[in-house]
């Protein structure tokens, strides 16, 4: 007896899309955790700078070739006991404008030991160029701490202190 075309089963395909629809569902879960904790982690690292009198300064890493370029362009301002500490690839005669800055800036220039080696206060901000450069200092540095305009004079900030840098985990 012949069987007709009708009759003839083909195997179930299933079990097989049921498969395939886990495996994108536990792709896609696996995408959005992974997305989530990259955008959830910390956008750059925090190093405490003390000075010799004990002060303490919170400063925001620029260590990225995009913060070592914008640094604290197009911000606002800066809480108490902040800035931004640049620290460069090599050390060298750096210069540095603040051009796009909304709000004056003290800069402190450390060497590679880390010891203040030029001070410029008060740094105004430059809304088009052409802008000054600020530096070179007179020696090599490797550290630029930028932080509100008036902390040098206040905290008697000189050549020659040594900084003490604490990351912040």
């Amino acid at each position: 007896m012949a069987e007709s075309p009708n009759s003839l089963k083909t195997p179930s395909k299933t079990p097989l899309k049921r498969s395939r629809i886990y495996v994108l569902i536990a792709l896609a879960l696996l995408l959005v955790v992974g997305s989530w904790i990259m955008t959830n982690q910390k956008d750059s690292e925090t190093i405490i700078v003390t000075f010799p009198s004990g002060k303490q300064l919170e400063t925001e890493v620029a260590d990225t070739p995009e913060k070592l370029l914008f640094g604290l362009a197009f911000r606002e301002g800066l809480p108490p006991d902040s800035g931004m500490l640049y620290i460069f690839e090599t050390s060298d005669l750096h210069r540095v404008r603040t051009k796009a800055f909304k709000f004056p800036v003290d800069m402190i220039w450390a060497d590679e030991s880390r010891r203040v080696v030029y001070l410029v206060e008060g740094a105004e901000p430059c809304p088009q160029d052409p802008c000054p450069l600020y530096g070179p200092p007179p020696e090599k540095i490797r550290y630029l701490i930028q932080t509100l305009a008036g902390f040098v004079e206040q905290e008697g900030i000189v050549p020659g202190m040594e900084l003490k840098f604490t990351l912040r985990l």
